[in-house]
């Protein structure tokens, strides 16, 4: 990749830019501010995901779409970072120090402070991995170089026509493949894209906990809603045994669950938002440093409708306090996940209150905004400002958002 062949016009005309970057460590490669980007300012190789200074106008459509925050990531520099510096890193420099070469705009305002408290403002907080939790492995595998798995296992977990979920197991073999309860991995489609291009990997969570769906297996497990007209959902969920994937990953370093025995954990999901979840729920049952309580509100039309129904039935309620959710249940007043949490409000005020507890929320995007109402609610209810909440909470580790 090449270099900037121009730089842009600096910000307020004091030599500085505010640069738009990614987090490599936090990106899981879905690739999808590189669709959305207008201006084609985005793009990628077979390790990262990287802003073109000369083309990016700060538009900022792509950044409401990135599911885990890693495209909100700025830094004011005096000379921008290259395309090859960027395609080379595997976290994000620091803020370089910039001396105060010129004068203060009229009325006394420092113009490097402003652009490097706007540069960090960002939307409300950085997501940051629980400050107890296990440092993840990252872009092991990529585009030029994916492992190949082995299918082990492909069980249908719905008995609704239309809500086809598959519980995935592959096989890693003598390939190492450490995932943490929380991290995606990319399968790779088959075939080439219309332009003679071969797929782009679509992003799965991991299913399975640290030490495998099989203990002391190589291996892990992907829960998958085939769709309609989905290229990978459809060629994952009719996989048969002994088929080979091609794997990248794994991705993630925020969304994963903190080790200390001492924590709380309040998980909200929709259909396969379940994944990381059945995950950490695993990890519990089978004594790994987790968290004490874990309280879980899934949501899903109705109990065929639900991955994991049969399963999670029979966790028992020490290891699992569960809310399971229904909408579309003939003769019934539809109820989403939002609703029970207000039916819960007292015990999830409990949980506000102690900063032992750590949320996460994942699932379809449409669910974010009846969950933010509800936590909303309830916070103001015991007096507490939801917004320097969430954020306070995020920045110490203990909120974490993934939908799609």
């Amino acid at each position: 990749m090449n270099a900037p062949t121009k730089s842009p016009e600096p910000i307020h005309g004091k030599g500085v830019v505010k640069q738009h970057l990614i987090d490599p460590e936090i990106c899981i490669r879905c690739y999808t501010c590189e669709m959305t980007c207008p201006v084609g300012a985005i793009e990628h190789d077979d390790n990262n995901v990287v802003v073109d200074v000369t083309k990016c106008d700060f538009c900022m459509d792509c950044i409401p779409v990135c599911p885990t925050g890693s495209i909100d990531e700025w830094r004011v520099v005096k000379e921008p970072y290259s395309l090859d510096e960027q395609y080379s890193w595997s976290e994000l420099p620091e803020q370089q120090s910039l001396e105060q070469d010129a004068s203060p705009d009229e009325g006394g305002d420092d113009p490097i402070a402003a652009l490097l408290a706007e540069a960090h403002k960002g939307t409300g907080g950085k997501p940051k991995a629980p400050a107890s939790a296990a440092r993840p492995t990252v872009n092991l595998y990529n585009l030029g170089k994916p492992a190949t798995a082995r299918v082990a296992g492909n069980f249908r977990l719905t008995d609704d026509p239309g809500h086809d979920v598959r519980h995935i197991i592959l096989d890693f073999g003598a390939q190492p493949m450490p995932v943490l309860e929380g991290q995606s991995v990319g399968i790779i489609p088959p075939g080439t894209d219309s332009e003679g291009k071969p797929h782009l990997p679509r992003l799965y969570s991991v299913s399975s906990p640290r030490d495998g769906e099989r203990r002391g297996y190589n291996n892990l497990s992907l829960t998958v809603k085939r769709e309609e007209k989905g290229l990978c959902s459809n060629h994952v969920c009719d996989l048969k045994i002994g088929d080979e994937v091609q794997v990248t990953g794994p991705f993630g370093a925020t969304f994963l669950m903190p080790d200390d025995p001492d924590a709380r954990l309040l998980l909200i999901c929709t259909g396969t938002g379940s994944a990381p979840f059945r995950a950490f729920t695993m990890r519990k049952q089978r004594g790994g440093a987790a968290p004490g309580e874990i309280v879980m509100f899934f949501g899903a039309r109705t109990p065929d409708s639900l991955p994991y129904f049969g399963p999670l039935k029979k966790v028992p309620e020490r290891v699992l306090k569960k809310h399971l959710v229904f909408s579309r249940i003939p003769g019934a007043e539809k109820e989403y996940v939002q609703d029970r949490m207000m039916v819960e409000q007292d015990m999830i005020a409990d949980m506000l209150n102690d900063a032992k507890t750590h949320i996460y929320i994942c699932g379809l995007r449409g669910m974010e905004q009846g969950v933010e109402e509800a936590f909303r609610s309830i916070a103001e209810s015991i007096g507490l400002a939801w917004d320097a909440t969430r954020d306070a909470m995020r920045e110490e580790g203990r909120y974490h958002v993934e939908t799609y």
